[in-house]
């Protein structure tokens, strides 16, 4: 049985969604909330296998209400349950910490079938909702691997591709010898390269020196 907190500030939404989940055999509404710290208290007193999250309601939102389960219990799922679309509730819900993303257009049956999925480990999204994720990334530079670097580890690297030497490069920055090595190691695993000539050989196919 996949039992099922249900958050929706309305009660006629809650009533009518809760009864259709309950008539099915291997769902079971166990307890309803009608805000977001409701929601809270009730998710992690009762552990649901499956938390359904409006996004707008009183009080706290569903929003935050996600954020604060995750908090506390990272293994929550969470399928949000929503009219809205815009990027200002998508992407802020995902973030959160929310599993599966819904329109309450949906059909009763197909939030049944997202729960399903949701407890057996998938991620149901609804395709606009898929949409804007991939536009996102499309226009979402990637980060190159020396994006990663701190400042010094960068000015490490550029000793290095100097031809500087460990001990060089501590005696210049009146560092240990030590810190140098760790920072080296540091460089080398964020470049994802194996040795100080590879690094060198990507600093320069990247333009860093």
């Amino acid at each position: 049985m996949i039992n099922v907190l249900f958050a929706d500030d309305h009660e006629m939404v809650r009533i009518g969604v809760a009864a259709y989940l309950s008539a099915q055999q291997d769902i079971e509404v166990i307890a309803e909330a009608g805000d977001g710290g409701e929601a809270v208290g009730l998710a992690l007193d009762l552990k649901p296998d499956i938390i359904l999250m409006d996004l707008v309601m009183e009080e706290m939102d569903g929003i935050e209400a996600t954020k604060k389960i995750i908090e506390q219990w990272p293994e929550a799922k969470i399928i949000i349950v929503t009219s809205f679309l815009d990027d200002e509730k998508v992407y802020p819900a995902l973030e959160a910490g929310a599993t599966s993303y819904m329109l309450k257009t949906s059909k009763a049956n197909e939030i049944a079938k997202a729960i399903r999925a949701t407890y057996e480990g998938q991620s149901i999204l609804e395709p606009e909702v898929t949409g804007k994720i991939m536009n996102r990334m499309r226009e979402k530079p990637v980060d190159s691997p020396h994006d990663q670097l701190t400042d010094r580890e960068m000015e490490i690297l550029m000793l290095v591709a100097q031809g500087k030497t460990n001990q060089e490069i501590a005696d210049q920055l009146f560092i240990a010898l030590k810190t140098v090595k760790v920072h080296v190691s540091n460089v080398l695993g964020k470049l994802e390269v194996q040795d100080r000539t590879q690094a060198v050989i990507y600093a320069f196919k990247n333009d860093l020196v």
